[in-house]
């Protein structure tokens, strides 16, 4: 595992940005009939990456400070998102914000959460929140027993993937993430957020893991072969039906 993780990614930009899914609108709609959330609270997205949870909150009228700490994947928010009122971009990390105290309504922190440092993530955030300020934790999860192509694709992350497994550990389950909030978990909630890749979306999807293997690796060949016949013998229409589920746990967090 490289010593910083947020250099991961550098070489994956425009694969990210281009076919990694973004997040469903019922999130937002869940934060804010459920957990109270005003439609014009300030949210400060941590690990914002090229933007994907970004724009999720833009899209319904909040204004967002995008946190990121990898210089490509923020250069790719900032000139995809540019025209849009109400963003302002920051360099900084998870751990390491940058931002004012009790400044923010609620922090969105998606796939990036598992890369970062709990504890001092977890002080720092308690830090930036306006008092009674929620903190958000979500990431689209791939269910391998959903379908026959989803375990063939987790299967062959696994046999390809150049540390797949310890970059799967890494990701929290449910009695972690209540531990981590602690006394103020406030409950969790799943979304369907399915997407139809064909086999260009598929092969760009598998390009933006950082495990995967990269173009002049040995084993990137064999990989793709091996996606093909994935795909073709999943493919419906031409195209793959690739099931997330968007798992969000939310809470405050006391200083």
């Amino acid at each position: 595992m490289e010593a910083d993780p947020t250099q991961r990614f550098s070489p994956r930009v425009e694969d990210y940005l281009r076919y990694r899914p973004g997040y469903p609108d019922a999130l937002v709609d869940w934060l804010q009939v459920s957990q109270g959330v005003e439609a014009r609270a300030t949210v400060a997205d941590i690990g914002a990456g090229t933007g994907l949870s970004t724009r999720l909150f833009l899209d319904h009228g909040h204004p967002v400070i995008a946190v990121e700490p990898n210089d490509e994947m923020r250069q790719a928010l900032s000139r995809d998102l540019a025209a849009r009122p109400g963003l302002q971009v920051a360099a900084g990390r998870g751990e390491a914000t940058g931002l004012a105290d009790a400044n923010i309504d609620l922090i969105s922190c998606a796939t990036a959460f598992h890369w970062l440092e709990p504890g001092p993530t977890r002080v720092e955030w308690a830090r930036i929140l306006r008092p009674g300020g929620l903190a958000c934790v979500y990431w689209n999860a791939r269910v391998p027993a959903l379908s026959a192509f989803l375990q063939g694709y987790e299967d062959l992350l696994h046999r390809y993937g150049t540390d797949y497994s310890q970059v799967a550990e890494r990701r929290p389950d449910d009695p972690a993430m209540q531990a981590w909030f602690g006394a103020g978990y406030r409950g969790m909630a799943e979304f369907p957020n399915p997407h139809w890749l064909d086999f260009a979306g598929l092969y760009g999807r598998v390009r933006s893991s950082s495990s995967a293997p990269p173009p002049d690796h040995p084993d990137h060949a064999k990989m793709r072969e091996a996606l093909q016949r994935l795909f073709d013998d999943n493919a419906q229409q031409g195209r793959v039906r690739f099931d997330y589920l968007t798992r969000a746990f939310v809470g405050t967090l006391s200083r």
